[in-house]
């Protein structure tokens, strides 16, 4: 088992997925959950030891449709993937990326069912208003707390396995600033989410905020060449993070070795931006933003 995984639970012993990740939570030490976003990802965390996995919507997205992360995905779609991965790892509890559940509070309880029925263990509901869009990226839009709140309580109601685990995830640190970020990451905490995931602190300051003074279970995003800064195991563990995410864990390097392997053959490669937005403008996002710009004054909806 790789060195910053420190459970002495088995994630098949027998048991609902989120019982198994539940009791991964009741153990010291920082969960590191690798992203995946198809079945032979999936096997490769299920393999090589890790005990948890998380199913990254922008893996899902580049990976799975060729598209950017930017909500162009259904709750279908992403609900037939997670029953993939689900399967394919074989009892590793798995965390799920659940956007904004897809609409408003009926929609959110509907989402949480049809993820618990695909076999996920958590899965996390962000601030953020439709279309959302990776929250690497400029130019959020959040809903309300208020708002948001109910989504919480609707998802909370919905789950039938009282063990799942609903994440609460806040992107009010790129729009309004990390200050708001905490006031709502505790918010949502009191309004009853099992773990808090604060999205994209800018540096290491904020990640200690976080950490201190937010009294909850807590998630971090660990995004290779986002606006976080990359953390070792160690310190995140030491500052009580309970579970770190890595979504480009493997599809950064497929994408990297995959434009060298084309390269190799004669292809030419692409002009890119650094970091995650390179990644999406491989797959449209250029084209894509400038069909939702046309229509951006006509097309306001906060669900």
């Amino acid at each position: 088992m790789p060195p910053s995984q420190q459970s002495n639970s088995d994630p098949s012993a027998p048991g609902t997925p989120g019982g198994r990740l539940r009791s991964l939570l009741a153990h010291e030490g920082l969960i590191t959950a690798p992203g995946v976003f198809d079945g032979l990802s999936a096997h490769l965390v299920a393999r090589t030891g890790f005990s948890a996995a998380y199913l990254s919507g922008a893996g899902v997205s580049v990976a799975g449709f060729g598209l950017p992360d930017i909500g162009l995905l259904t709750q279908s779609e992403m609900t037939e993937r997670a029953r993939i991965v689900a399967t394919a790892l074989d009892g590793v509890p798995l965390i799920a990326d659940a956007d904004t559940g897809y609409g408003a509070p009926m929609n959110v309880a509907r989402t949480v069912r049809e993820y618990e029925k695909a076999g996920v263990a958590a899965l996390h509901l962000e601030d953020q208003a439709f279309p959302k869009k990776c929250g690497h990226l400029p130019d959020k839009e959040l809903i309300t707390a208020d708002e948001f709140t109910d989504k919480l309580d609707a998802a909370l109601q919905a789950r039938t396995d009282p063990d799942l685990v609903i994440i609460a995830r806040t992107d009010a640190r790129g729009p309004l600033g990390i200050g708001e970020a905490i006031d709502r990451a505790s918010r949502y905490g009191a309004a009853g989410a099992d773990v808090i995931f604060v999205e994209a602190p800018q540096n290491t300051e904020e990640i200690e905020r976080i950490a201190a003074e937010v009294d909850a279970p807590l998630l971090i995003n660990m995004v290779q060449g986002g606006l976080t800064p990359d953390t070792a195991p160690a310190r995140l563990a030491k500052l009580g993070f309970r579970i770190a995410i890595h979504p480009g864990a493997l599809l950064a390097p497929y994408v990297l070795h995959g434009l060298e392997a084309l390269q190799r053959l004669g292809g030419t490669m692409p002009e890119a931006t650094p970091g995650p937005q390179g990644l999406f403008e491989l797959v449209g996002l250029r084209e894509w933003s400038a069909i939702g710009e046309r229509y951006r004054d006509h097309t306001k909806d906060g669900a």
